[in-house]
Parts: C-alpha cells; sequence; structure tokens
C-alpha cells in the first residue's frame, strides 16, 4: 500500500514537471517569436523613448501655450523637427554625391588639381616618404597614379556610395523615431504610469529613483552632449558649403562624430583651414580659420546653456557609447550608444551610493 502511494507521488510530481516545462517552454517560444518580431524597431524605439523623455519639457510648455492641446503640440514639434532634420541632411548628402562627383570627374579629365606637398611630410612616422611621393606625383599627373591604383580607387567610390545611402537610411530612421516619440509625448501620463509600475514591480522602492535618474541623464546627455554636436556639425557643413569644400557633407558628420567624443571639431576643421589657404584668397582663408575656431569653441558657452543638471559622467563613457553604438548600430547607433551607457553609467553610481538601511536588515 505504502509503495503504491509513493508511486501515485511520483507520477503526480512528474505531471507537474512536465506540465510546468511545457508551459515555460511554450511562453519562452511566445517570448521569443515576439521579440524577433518587433526586433527590427527596437533600436528606432530606444531612440523614440530617449526623444520624447529630451523633448518634453518643450512638449509640456507648448501645450500650455496651446491651452492644453497635447495633439497639436506634438504635431508642431514633428513638422519642426522633421524639417531641421530633413533640409540639412538632404543638403550634405547632396554636397558628399556632388563632391564625389566632382572628384571622380576631375581624374577622368585629367583638371582635378592637388596643391604640392609640403616637404614636413616626409617627416610623418611609416608613410611619411611613401605618402609624400604619392602626393608630388598626384600634383604632377593625376591621371597617371589614378591609373596605377584602378582598384583602390573603385573601392573607395563603392564605400563612399554605400555611406551615404547608409546615411539616408539612418535619416529616414530618425524621422520615424522622431513620430513615435510625439506620439509618446502625447500620451505621457499612462505611459509614465506604465513604467513606474514596472520599475516598481522589478526594483520595489527604488524603482521611481531609477526613473528619476534615467530621465535627468537622458536630458542631460542628449541636450548638453548630442544637441551640441548637432549644432556644432551643422554649423561646420554650412561654413564648408560656404567655402565650397569638397566633401563638406563628409566633413561635417567627421564634426558630428569628434563633437559626440568630446573631441574638439578644429581637429578636422584645422587641416581643412590649412588647405584652404592653398587654394582660396588671404581674406576667405583667414575668415575661415576664424569661423572654424568659433565652431569649436562653441561648445563652451552651448553647454551651459542646454545642460539641465550638472552630470559627472567620464567622456570615456561617452566616447565608448558613441564608438560602440555606431560598430553596432551605425549612425543612429552614435546616438543611442552615447545615451545608453551613460544611463548604465549613472544608474550604476546611483545604486552604488545607496546606503543600506539598518533596520531593514534586522
Amino acid at each position: 500500500m505504502k509503495n503504491l502511494q509513493e508511486l501515485t507521488t511520483d507520477q503526480a510530481f512528474n505531471r507537474r514537471v512536465i506540465d510546468l516545462a511545457i508551459k515555460i517552454g511554450a511562453m519562452a517560444v511566445i517570448f521569443l517569436w515576439c521579440f524577433a518580431i518587433v526586433s527590427p524597431f527596437i533600436l528606432i524605439t530606444i531612440w523614440a523613448a530617449i526623444l520624447a523623455v529630451a523633448l518634453f519639457p518643450l512638449h509640456a510648455k507648448l501645450s500650455s501655450l496651446l491651452k492644453g492641446n497635447k495633439k497639436m503640440a506634438s504635431t508642431i514639434i514633428a513638422l519642426v523637427g522633421i524639417s531641421l532634420i530633413a533640409g540639412p541632411s538632404i543638403n550634405l548628402s547632396s554636397s558628399a554625391i556632388d563632391s564625389a562627383q566632382h572628384v571622380y570627374t576631375g581624374i577622368e579629365g585629367g583638371t582635378l588639381k592637388i596643391p604640392v606637398a609640403n616637404e614636413s611630410v616626409k617627416e610623418w612616422p611609416l608613410v611619411g616618404e611613401w605618402l609624400y611621393k604619392l602626393w608630388q606625383d598626384a600634383s604632377q599627373d593625376i591621371q597617371k597614379v589614378a591609373g596605377q591604383y584602378p582598384e583602390q580607387i573603385k573601392s573607395l567610390s563603392s564605400t563612399l556610395l554605400s555611406a551615404v545611402a547608409g546615411i539616408g537610411g539612418s535619416i529616414l530612421q530618425f524621422i520615424v523615431s522622431l513620430i513615435i516619440a510625439v506620439v509618446f509625448m502625447a500620451k505621457s501620463a499612462p505611459l509614465h504610469q506604465g513604467v513606474s509600475k514596472l520599475m516598481r514591480r522589478l526594483m520595489n522602492e527604488n524603482g521611481d529613483r531609477t526613473i528619476n535618474t534615467t530621465i535627468a541623464t537622458i536630458r542631460s546627455v542628449a541636450t548638453g552632449v548630442l544637441g551640441v554636436a548637432v549644432i556644432q556639425s551643422i554649423l561646420a557643413g554650412v561654413g564648408l558649403m560656404i567655402a565650397d569644400i569638397p566633401g563638406a557633407g563628409i566633413w561635417a558628420i567627421v564634426v558630428l562624430i569628434l563633437a559626440i567624443a568630446q573631441l574638439p571639431p578644429i581637429l578636422v576643421l584645422g587641416p581643412i583651414a590649412a588647405y584652404y589657404f592653398s587654394v582660396a584668397d588671404t581674406t576667405p582663408a583667414i575668415a575661415f580659420l576664424i569661423f572654424s575656431i568659433i565652431v569649436s569653441a562653441s561648445d563652451a558657452f552651448l553647454k551651459p546653456m542646454f545642460l539641465g543638471r550638472g552630470m559627472s559622467i567620464p567622456m570615456l563613457v561617452i566616447l565608448l557609447g558613441a564608438i560602440g553604438g555606431m560598430l553596432l548600430s551605425g549612425i543612429i547607433g552614435l546616438f543611442v550608444g552615447a545615451v545608453v551607457l551613460a544611463i548604465g553609467y549613472e544608474l550604476m553610481m546611483d545604486w552604488l551610493g545607496q546606503t543600506p538601511d539598518p533596520q531593514a536588515q534586522e
């Protein structure tokens, strides 16, 4: 009788284990399936959430001016934002394409003028002698040099076209993210309640504190780092196009990357200004140099204007986030990576700074 009861108990236990395993397996399949469906939109949605948090104070002020009409405020922000993104981006992309075509046509026809190399190039480590000779040959007969490296030139052209196409895709992602962001802002109250419930479920009493830290970090990085970087890149791009610098759009993107990484844009604009002295008159060259210095130093007064809260995020965190995000997800990852890694850093510092309650431990 005892053996029969034990057998019955074992069978019941096995049934419960099998039933639980089937339920967990079914839930895992559903979650994985859902993740596979939404995975193409995860990065766009994260960037939309970052934009929504960063722009929400502006949305709230605009809504109050419109007597609480959140939908109208969202529409205005979307239209203005799309105009600000699409206009300069189209101009910079067009400039990059035109510059690439100009260079290619100049090489084919032998009309591209390369300035004579400076003797100091020879002193550059490792590549100085080789680069000086190549530069000199190109300044004398660009067609001859191009004929020596046909595959490299073809590969470079393909790379540039792919880069421009990638930029176009990123611009579209930005616009879609902005549209989703304004929807988030219009539905801010229920979304905030849902996130608060989730964070309290995950982190108990620390949930609201984590939300506040995340919001403060997003607004600080998005406005004080990303906003200033975008302004500097747009200013640099406008100046480069006015000066008719070849590849103005590409150089503006390089300035954007450097500015996000907290490096001065003069690292790019300085050599371009030196090149401009060799192809332009003295007065416009001096004007462009002064303009480059002003753009590079503009973060000194732009950051205090945009930073809403003094954050102590190390430059290395922003740099790693920007570069890692770009390698992972392209141009849009440049922005998302910097913000997400900064949030992770701030949350870690916030968690390490919390002191445990002795009464709670007892």
